[in-house]
């Protein structure tokens, strides 16, 4: 498998059957581990950083974590490649950056599980940043897979830890069990009804991180967000996993759950006509923005499952999410990388996807 190959579906996180997946497009546990020889990335110097890539290479492509793992030199690839990794959810967008105090572009690679289920990056904030990702609601299943993941690599490698505080991570916030749990979330009825405040509100009274489609920094553009722990210290995983599943995402599943049957009951004739318009200038424009797409899609979406519309299905809309991204756009149709020719290929990539 070549990073090339990985434009031509999307990953396992984007096939829209998992339990919940009307709302939670796909769940995600992060771990954060340092090799205890070694400086924190950074503070190490490029030679430091080039050790830890080639022993890092060495145990994540030896067959322990599967034949088929893909191992992509980040800092050799193009910037078009680091972007398609991060519009894929393999990368974070500061990784794909880079170190500017490093000169050149500083040493660092992602290796990528079969199915796109796990990415594993070097060289990130910490040495190694392992992320399984899932279908719908599934972090149980997310879980299991990363403690063996995390089980297999601490059995050849020794990890910075500490008796009193845990793993040892470049971030404080990491600092004990070093997991992150998050979810992606669609909450276009939240949003129509002006009450997306309340999961900000109940984000903020638990202590979590509300984030748009790409993480940190990033907008909520098709009304899609990340919500995540901030803190991990004083907890184990097993308690932090039990309140996303019994608590927090039940909790947001139950608002946008009113919001959707306040609007069919309320609001039937404003609904389908935000769906239906969705429908015509998706299946009728000839030229459209990433913007724009996100926000059409989002309400097309949402009328698939609220049965308002019957002539595409969830997995065609959740690919377009990812196909009309600028480096999977320009790889996919081979159109020139300027604005005019992205959002007339864009427009043409969606008609055809569409069956229009």
């Amino acid at each position: 498998m070549s990073i090339h190959q990985l434009t031509n579906s999307a990953g396992e996180w984007l096939r829209g059957n998992g339990p919940h997946s009307d709302i939670v497009i796909s769940s995600r546990i992060r771990l954060a581990r340092n090799l205890a020889s070694y400086p924190f990335v950074n503070a190490a110097n490029r030679r430091q950083r080039f050790e830890i890539l080639n022993r890092c290479h060495e145990q994540l492509t030896n067959g322990r974590l599967g034949d088929d793992v893909l191992w992509v030199d980040v800092a050799a690839g193009t910037d078009e490649d680091r972007q398609l990794l991060v519009e894929r959810h393999l990368i974070s967008r500061q990784f794909a950056k880079g170190d500017t105090q490093i000169e050149g572009q500083a040493p660092r690679a992602v290796a990528v599980g079969s199915g796109e289920t796990f990415a594993i990056m070097v060289n990130e904030e910490d040495h190694l940043r392992v992320q399984v990702m899932r279908t719908g609601m599934q972090l149980a299943e997310a879980f299991s897979q990363i403690d063996h993941i995390d089980d297999v690599l601490e059995s050849s490698m020794d990890f910075a830890y500490s008796n009193r505080w845990g793993y040892l991570t470049a971030c404080p916030t990491n600092v004990g069990t070093g997991i992150r749990v998050s979810v992606m979330l669609h909450l276009p009825a939240l949003k129509l009804t002006g009450e997306i405040e309340k999961v900000r509100r109940a984000a903020r009274d638990m202590h979590l991180a509300v984030r748009g489609l790409f993480g940190e920094g990033s907008e909520a553009l098709g009304d899609l967000y990340q919500v995540s722990n901030q803190t991990t210290l004083g907890r184990n995983e097993r308690e932090i996993l039990a309140d996303f599943e019994s608590s927090i995402v039940p909790q947001i599943i139950s608002y946008e759950q009113q919001a959707r049957h306040a609007l069919v009951r309320q609001r039937p004739a404003a609904l389908d006509d935000r769906i239906q318009r969705a429908w015509a200038i998706l299946t009728h424009a000839r030229m459209i923005t990433t913007e724009e797409v996100l926000g059409l899609l989002s309400q097309l979406r949402l009328g698939v499952n609220l049965g308002r519309i019957d002539n595409v299905g969830i997995r065609t809309i959740n690919e377009l999410f990812l196909m009309t991204q600028p480096a999977h756009l320009q790889r996919i149709t081979g159109c020139e990388p300027e604005p005019a020719a992205r959002r007339e290929a864009r427009a043409d990539l969606i008609r055809r996807r569409l069956g229009a």
